[in-house]
This record gives structure tokens, sequence and C-alpha cells, in this order.
């Protein structure tokens, strides 16, 4: 087991692991054990009551956070004609065509999202050894394969994050810094679990949200009451 350092261990005192916090409740105490000399980001993992071995039973989805992640998010756009000028004036970071598809071949990956134009996904779609395993390629599931560049851009940029259940049944995601303050904390969780709830696919049977914990990025983890989420 990993040692723990003493502003974990102290952190730690402050919560009660027995305990399911209400939400307000939950999102003060991780801002009281988000103890670093930095602006911690606070995360929610979320465990669902699916099997995601199921391809019905897979939950996956975009929301926009009302107050963005706190993260300056660099968004490539691979596109041509006057789709160009659109994610330039969007205030995409990096976008070109069959030259930009060639760069990333040769192993440029200085970005965090990849968008494309539906004309583009020929040339894009020789990169998904590259991009796949690196959560990068771009999906219309996630909207990031669309001609509207412009308004796929600009919604990235504002604070749109996608989710996805993983293997363990887990789907997680960044809600904002620490420096969000309690408030803006809340709309965004709010927004992110609202967004999973919708999510629910129909084959999934029983209690949906299993459990939700909250915890800033080296602090200890905080659980949320599931049927307070959902109600």
């Amino acid at each position: 087991m990993a040692k723990r350092g003493k502003k974990y261990l102290e952190a730690l005192k402050l919560v009660d692991r027995t305990k399911h916090y209400e939400v307000n409740e939950a999102i003060e105490l991780v801002l009281k054990t988000a103890v670093k000399n930095f602006d911690e980001t606070i995360e929610v993992a979320v465990r669902l009551g699916v099997d995601p071995r199921h391809a019905d039973q897979q939950v996956r989805g975009t929301v926009v956070l009302p107050h963005g992640t706190g993260k300056s998010v660099r968004v490539l756009v691979f596109a041509k004609g006057d789709k160009v000028a659109e994610a330039e004036e969007a205030g995409a970071d990096i976008v070109g065509s069959e030259d930009l598809v060639a760069k990333v071949q040769a192993g440029f990956l200085d970005f965090d999202v990849a968008v494309a134009t539906p004309d583009m996904m020929g040339q894009v779609g020789k990169l998904g050894r590259i991009l796949g395993p690196k959560g990068l390629m771009p999906n219309p599931k996630a909207g990031t394969v669309t001609f509207d560049v412009g308004k796929a851009v600009k919604e990235i940029k504002a604070g749109k994050i996608e989710f996805r259940v993983d293997k363990t049944r887990i789907v997680h995601a960044p809600i904002g810094k620490k420096s969000f303050g309690t408030e803006k904390l809340t709309e965004n969780f709010r927004a992110f679990m609202d967004a999973v709830i919708k999510a629910r696919p129909a084959a999934a049977k029983g209690q949906y949200l299993r459990s939700v914990v909250i915890s800033s990025s080296m602090g200890p983890g905080i659980k949320i009451n599931p049927q307070k989420v959902m109600e």
C-alpha cells in the first residue's frame, strides 16, 4: 500500500468514511480536503448498475459544464475548404487537412481534443491506431465528427466534456477546480450527473447509481448519497 503524506492523513480525518453526504455538504468538504499548494482538480466517480460487456448497456455522452473545467483545452480540427476558416474563427488551435493527418502520423500529439468534418474521415480513419488508444479519435457520438465545426470548437472551449463507462462500471470526470468555490462546483456537478442519468440505457435493471464519490486530485474520496442525486 502506498504511503500517504501528512497533509493527506490530516485531510482524511475530516471525512467520515461510513457516511453518505448531501451534495452541498460533500462539495464543501472536498474543498476543505484539497490542501495541496496548487489549484487541484475536483473529480467525480460514479459506479453504475450496468454491465458494460453488453452493447445495450453502454453509457456514453457529453455535457457542457456551466462553468467549464478550468483547464485550457487545445483543439485540433481536421477540415478543408471554408471549414478551415470557420474552425479558426471559433478558436481552434490547430487546423489542417491531409497535411495535418500526415503530421499526426509522424507523431504530433500536442492537443487535447480532435474534431473532424465527415469528408475528412476517410483520411483521419488512418489514425485510429494512434488516436484511439489515447481517446483522441473523432467520434460522431461525441459530437466531434461534424460539419458544424464552429459550434463544436466553441462548446469544447466552453467546457464540454465526454464521459464513458469503463470496464469496472465506473464513469469519471473532472467538474472544475478548487478555486471555483462551492456554488460553481455544485452547478457543474448537477449538470454532469443529469447527463449521466439521462444516458441510462433501457436495458439497465435495478439501481442505476450504485455509488457517487467526489474528491480533489490529491485528496480522499467523499461519498455522496446516490438516492439524493437521483431525486
